[in-house]
């Protein structure tokens, strides 16, 4: 069963549906920790390497796979978490805390199906083409660019799932139809960009840059859906490079790895 979530923005979305609302054991790729002193470390290395400049843009691609991993362990084991937070370095524990929170936020939002969604589930765009069109978008609305990043990320895995709601929502920043109208100014609901800009239109008539919360709950009207955007966007403010960290996420529908190619017409 999935539910809708009412919205102006999106409807329900796509990711929150399902691949968020299941917290089992991730499978594929594995992470093979038994205790959470052997997993603290192993994040604390993948969190740092993410932020330093000298890794490679490849290299935040596969540790940006690994700490998707990694924090879905986590969240099936959260009794590993407050031992994982004391044993992470100082610099990077707000992180760490900040995206454990926005995961218990959105598992709040979705209620999990046996069946798989009817998604076709492709390659995104590279990210340094995305984040061109963020700022784009938020040097035409003011709308800061990490918040429709985060959405993005939210609502589609950056784009990685073609497929709609239940709520009848589309395109990467899942937009109903009626909504689309309003805010698409004539573009393509399935365009990255004309799908960015119309977010940043959306948020920006309900409020947006001065009261984010309020125009993000016009978006999606959950406070838990408000708060993990908010978490999200302040990670990618604190440091850019965790954007393309959080590109590299993978689609998983509860226990299942979703891989670029799955089709479910």
């Amino acid at each position: 069963m999935v539910i809708a979530l009412a919205a102006c923005g999106g409807g329900s979305s796509a990711l929150v549906e399902g691949t968020l609302a299941k917290r089992p054991q991730p499978t594929t790729p594995k992470a093979a920790f038994e205790t959470a002193e052997a997993l603290a470390p192993r994040l604390a290395t993948v969190e740092i390497a993410i932020r330093n400049r000298s890794t490679p843009d490849a290299g935040v691609e596969l540790l940006g796979r690994e700490q998707q991993v990694l924090y879905r362990t986590l969240a099936a084991r959260p009794e590993w978490q407050p031992k994982v937070l004391e044993a992470v370095p100082a610099e990077i524990r707000a992180s760490v805390r900040a995206n454990l929170t926005a995961d218990t936020e959105l598992t709040q939002l979705g209620v999990p199906t046996d069946e798989l969604p009817h998604w076709h589930i492709v390659a995104p765009a590279a990210p340094a083409a995305l984040v061109a069109d963020y700022k784009a978008a938020e040097a035409a609305s003011g709308v800061p660019w990490q918040y429709l990043a985060a959405i993005h990320l939210t609502e589609t895995r950056m784009s990685r799932i073609r497929g709609n709601s239940s709520a009848g929502a589309q395109g990467p920043m899942q937009f109903l139809p009626a909504t689309w109208s309003i805010y698409g100014a004539g573009g393509d609901i399935n365009s990255d960009h004309d799908a960015i800009f119309a977010a940043a239109r959306l948020l920006k008539s309900r409020g947006a840059p001065e009261n984010m919360s309020k125009a993000l709950f016009a978006y999606n009207n959950s406070e838990h859906y408000v708060k993990a955007i908010a978490i999200y966007a302040d990670v990618i403010r604190t440091d850019e490079r965790t954007y393309f960290a959080y590109h590299a996420w993978q689609v998983f529908y509860g226990d299942r790895l979703l891989p670029e190619g799955f089709d479910n017409p």
